[in-house]
C-alpha cells in the first residue's frame, strides 16, 4: 500500500497542481523534496572559459536558471549589460522572467512557443548579424550548438551553472520512510545513491520520467515500477494516477 510519496521536485507554486488532486483522491501524503539543486559558477570559474559577455549582442535563454545565473555573473564581473542587448527565449514565460533584472522593450525580446530551440530559430535567423551567447548547464549535449551552426549563426556556448546533489541532513536520512520515490533526471538517481549508499529498495516503488532517468535507475540496480511518459500518459501526474488506481483501486 502506497501512503507516502517523495516527489523529487520543488513544491508546485499553484494550488491547482494535479498532484494535490492525486493526494486527495488516493489519500496519500506527498512530500516535495528536490534531490538536486542548481548553483552558479563563480566569477573565477567563468573567467577560465575566456568569454567576454560584451563581445556578444544577443543572449539565448533556455531556462530561468540561465537568466538568474547570467545576470548574477554579470553583476559579479561588474559588466554593465548594454540597453540594446537582445534576448531570445524558448518560451514567453521565460522571456517575462527577464523583467526581474532589467526593464525591456518588446522589440528586444523574442520568444518561441514550444519550449524547444528549433522553434526559436526562425527569429534568430532574421537577426543573422547578431553574435549569440548561449548560457548553459555543465551537463548539456551539442544539440543547440549543432542547430545554430547549421543555420550559420555566429554563436558561442558557455557554462554558467551546474547541477549538484541537494544533500540530505542526518535528520532527513533518519526519517526517510517513503513508499514511493519519483525521479525526473539521472542526477536525481545519482543523488539518491550518494545520500543513501546502502539504499535497499525492497517494497519501495520507484517512478522515473524520461528514458535517461529510467536507464540511470536500472544502471544503479534499482527496480523501476513506473516509467513515464508513455503514449497514453504523457505526464508524470497522469501516469501516477493510473498506477495508484491499479494498485489501490
Amino acid at each position: 500500500m502506497i501512503k507516502k510519496i517523495l516527489v523529487s521536485q520543488p513544491k508546485p507554486s499553484s494550488d491547482k497542481s494535479p498532484y494535490y488532486d492525486i493526494a486527495s483522491r488516493f489519500d496519500v501524503e506527498l512530500v516535495f523534496r528536490p534531490f538536486i539543486k542548481v548553483e552558479g559558477l563563480t566569477a573565477k570559474e567563468f573567467r577560465a572559459q575566456r568569454i567576454n559577455i560584451l563581445d556578444f549582442t544577443a543572449i539565448v535563454f533556455t531556462s530561468r536558471h540561465a537568466i538568474d545565473h547570467f545576470f548574477t555573473l554579470a553583476k559579479e564581473l561588474r559588466v554593465a549589460i548594454p540597453e540594446d542587448m537582445k534576448y531570445f527565449c524558448v518560451t514567453e514565460t521565460i522571456s517575462l522572467y527577464i523583467q526581474k533584472y532589467v526593464q525591456y522593450r518588446k522589440r528586444k525580446v523574442f520568444f518561441g512557443t514550444t519550449g524547444k530551440i528549433d522553434d526559436l530559430l526562425p527569429a534568430m535567423v532574421k537577426h543573422k548579424q547578431e553574435r549569440y551567447l548561449v548560457p548553459m548547464s555543465d551537463v548539456h549535449n551539442d544539440t543547440v550548438s549543432s542547430m545554430l551552426t547549421a543555420k550559420k549563426l555566429n554563436h558561442q556556448e558557455c557554462v554558467m551553472y551546474r547541477t549538484v546533489s541537494n544533500d540530505f541532513t542526518p535528520e532527513e536520512v533518519k526519517t526517510f520512510d517513503y513508499d514511493m520515490l519519483i525521479f525526473f533526471s539521472p542526477s536525481g538517481i545519482e543523488s539518491l545513491t550518494k545520500n543513501f549508499p546502502n539504499f535497499q529498495q525492497d517494497k519501495i516503488a520507484i517512478a522515473t520520467f524520461g528514458p535517461a532517468t529510467a536507464q540511470a535507475a536500472k544502471d544503479a540496480g534499482l527496480r523501476v515500477d513506473l516509467e513515464a511518459p508513455s503514449e497514453k500518459y504523457p505526464s508524470m501526474t497522469g501516469a501516477l494516477q493510473h498506477y495508484l488506481l491499479e494498485k489501490q483501486g
